[in-house]
């Protein structure tokens, strides 16, 4: 039986596109199409009509993502919560902006961040990288690269830069003056849809390396796929994530959880800062309900969870196995486990110390050092 899954678990997360309705209009004539890289399985991602992609873009987009010039005081790039050694996350619990504001969540990782259908921890309306641009290049509370009140000095950098010039020129061909704010946020997108993670162990496993893994992770894996950890209900596909879209596939409807992190008023609430998918809802029951994050990678990426309130993988696998977490002094105490609105599947079981190895050695498994190491998405001013 578990082979069966193991065979069909890349393709695991999609679902067939619908078909039907009335015909549609004659399509444009196609541009040249993208050499896509995709791992072994990986199906080809979705990207948005309006911004194609090209070798082009994707170089403009390398750039910018590296620049601190690209911030409005000139002090921080995307790269500086983003490191391509930490799997694009920063090692910390939550970031600091450009001018110094807290940002209360912590930095996600970008490995296969194209296959996510939404983007941040808790915004459902952000549904493509164009848009998750937007927030922090102009959000303003907090403030992170803080372009809003500095636009037009920012493009004044980058139109006076002659390499600039001519990496905007290649990427927007038939734009009169193509440095502009719309360009940067397409080649930022473009640039981070090639950040494609899948040659972990577990990855060479499934392509039929019986030596990839350990014997350990591979009772980890039984372990994590199985009913007692039931990690997988919310942790599977190709992304190991409930949130997941390609070219062909359709949405999935659940796709916030509450994992039972706090209950700071013994009715559910989060701290107020944080209060997930509620923030957008205002419905109760959508505290502390969060974007399920991927785990590819997952040993590089600590701190956990959405505002990096757990430090370690040992930690997580604590968090889990007891059900929630009971918070017991400080501002936010509360008993998570007891919260109204965790996910039922949130619920205690038991590991032995040798289980918990074995647990712990699967994710372990799931770091991919090609990904971190791989020149195509190193920082090119260097």
């Amino acid at each position: 039986m578990f082979r069966a899954w193991k065979t069909g678990a890349v393709l695991g997360a999609l679902l067939a596109a619908g078909c039907g309705g009335e015909a549609p209009p004659p399509a444009p004539t196609p541009g040249p199409t993208y050499a896509w890289q995709l791992p072994a399985g990986f199906p080809e991602p979705f990207v948005p009509e309006d911004n194609p992609m090209s070798e082009e873009k994707v170089q403009l987009g390398r750039h910018l993502f590296y620049d601190t010039r690209l911030s409005g005081n000139g002090t921080l790039a995307c790269a500086s919560c983003h490191e391509q050694q930490r799997a694009f996350t920063d090692g910390k619990a939550t970031p600091v902006g450009s001018t110094g504001d807290h940002v209360p969540r912590n930095a996600p990782g970008l490995a296969n961040v194209v296959y996510l259908a939404t983007y941040t921890w808790a915004n459902p309306q952000l549904e493509s990288l164009e848009s998750q641009a937007l927030v922090p290049l102009f959000n303003e509370v907090p403030t992170e690269l803080g372009l809003a009140p500095r636009l037009d000095e920012v493009l004044g950098r980058l139109r006076g830069d002659a390499r600039y010039i001519e990496l905007f020129r290649a990427a927007f061909p038939n734009e009169a003056e193509p440095v502009g704010k719309d360009a940067i946020v397409k080649a930022l997108a473009s640039f981070q849809r090639t950040l494609l993670s899948g040659s972990s162990p577990y990855d060479r496993y499934l392509q039929g390396d019986d030596t990839a893994m350990t014997r350990s992770a591979k009772r980890g894996m039984e372990l994590f796929f199985g009913e007692r950890a039931e990690c997988y209900h919310c942790h599977s596909g190709t992304n190991l994530t409930l949130s997941f879209r390609a070219k062909d596939s359709r949405l999935p409807e659940r796709q916030f959880f509450n994992t039972g992190l706090y209950d700071v008023d013994g009715n559910g609430a989060y701290p107020p800062d944080n209060p997930g998918l509620f923030e957008f809802t205002h419905n109760a029951r959508d505290q502390g309900r969060f974007r399920v994050p991927p785990l590819r990678n997952v040993a590089l990426t600590a701190p956990y969870m959405h505002d990096g309130s757990i430090p370690t993988l040992e930690a997580v696998i604590d968090h889990y196995t007891s059900g929630g977490r009971n918070v017991t002094e400080g501002p936010f105490a509360g008993d998570g486990r007891a919260n109204p609105n965790k996910d039922p599947l949130v619920r205690p079981f038991t590991l032995t110390a040798d289980e918990r190895a074995d647990l712990l050695a699967f994710l372990e498994s799931l770091t991919d050092t090609a990904f971190t190491q791989d020149a195509r998405f190193s920082n090119p001013w260097r």
